[in-house]
């Protein structure tokens, strides 16, 4: 186990490293200047000049690199060129909301694909069965950009039961979690079935109905247990996302989280704070991930020992 973990944290490093510095050059070479988003088109170019070399845009594209990878390492990520405060605050002030977010869209999922999944595979070819895939095929189906507009017109401005955006009144996630959370329920429940559905069909299974068990003991204690390595696949997929901010949804419900603070540095060219909000989202996917692969580990042996 130790020499499994050693070789996933090093394949880590290497995948931040990785993916920061790609972002990095790409944010460089898009079209656009961040000293004339932050001081205008009637700017001089003496003003121009000056700001830009006091942020150090000035220097070789390679120095700027070699500036950032400094910081990453000693976890100073610069200062915001619209805010003028250091990143790691901006980003400190707004990850909680982004793991409120994603722990109330999670926990939804679970509620809802769980049971489904599970009424699915031991019902298979009835009318719950269809009912079941017919609600994922319409989750699957609806993108978060109309369901989040809809879940506003109809709960908060129609029936007033909920704030229409932000987190600061009582009940602000309930909303944009549904919006999250239908999506990976979706999604989910199909796995959960279609992985039941395999290991229905196995010997331990006849097995235990043979010795007398019942159809809820043989569908939880041994059908799904055996199950679970593609479920945590998903699960794993589908968490680091949440971690790193649901752009579209953040962006519809102005939940002040990671992803909505992305779109809002790209917009206005917020070079250190783009670099910062994508280098926290791939650790949270690398960290979940490594979770993963570990889990898989610990449920089945045979994947640590390369058997599998």
């Amino acid at each position: 186990m130790p020499a499994y973990l050693i070789s996933r944290l090093w394949m880590a490093v290497w995948v931040i490293f990785g993916v920061t510095s790609l972002v990095f050059f790409l944010i460089h070479w898009v079209p656009g200047d961040p000293v004339e988003v932050m001081l205008g088109e009637s700017a001089s170019a003496f003003d121009r000049e000056s700001l830009r070399q006091a942020l150090g845009l000035d220097q070789p594209i390679l120095a700027q690199w070699g500036s950032f990878l400094a910081g990453v390492f000693t976890l100073d990520m610069g200062v915001s060129l619209f805010h003028q405060q250091p990143v790691m605050a901006l980003l400190n002030a707004r990850y909680p909301a982004t793991l409120e977010l994603a722990a109330a869209a999670f926990l939804i999922a679970i509620v809802i694909a769980l049971p489904l999944g599970l009424m699915a595979a031991a019902r298979q070819g009835s009318r719950r069965d269809f009912a079941a895939m017919g609600f994922s095929l319409l989750g699957v189906s609806i993108p978060n950009f109309w369901l989040g507009p809809l879940l506003v017109l109809v709960f908060a401005l129609g029936l007033g039961w909920f704030p229409v955006s932000g987190r600061e009144a009582a009940g602000a996630v309930v909303l944009p979690a549904i919006t999250l959370g239908t999506s990976l329920a979706a999604i989910l429940s199909r796995m959960v079935r279609s992985s039941l559905l395999e290991v229905l069909g196995e010997d331990f299974i006849r097995t235990a109905r043979a010795k007398g068990l019942s159809a809820r003991q043989v569908l939880v204690r041994h059908a799904l247990r055996n199950a679970w390595l593609p479920i945590l696949t998903l699960l794993g997929m589908q968490a680091g996302a949440l971690l790193g901010g649901a752009v579209i949804t953040e962006t519809v419900f102005n939940w002040p989280g990671i992803g909505s603070l992305l779109v809002e540095s790209i917009q206005r060219r917020d070079y250190p704070v783009v670099q910062a909000c994508v280098l926290m989202i791939s650790l949270a996917y690398v960290t979940i991930n490594l979770l993963t692969d570990l889990l898989y580990a610990w449920v089945d042996p045979r994947i640590r020992l390369g058997q599998r």
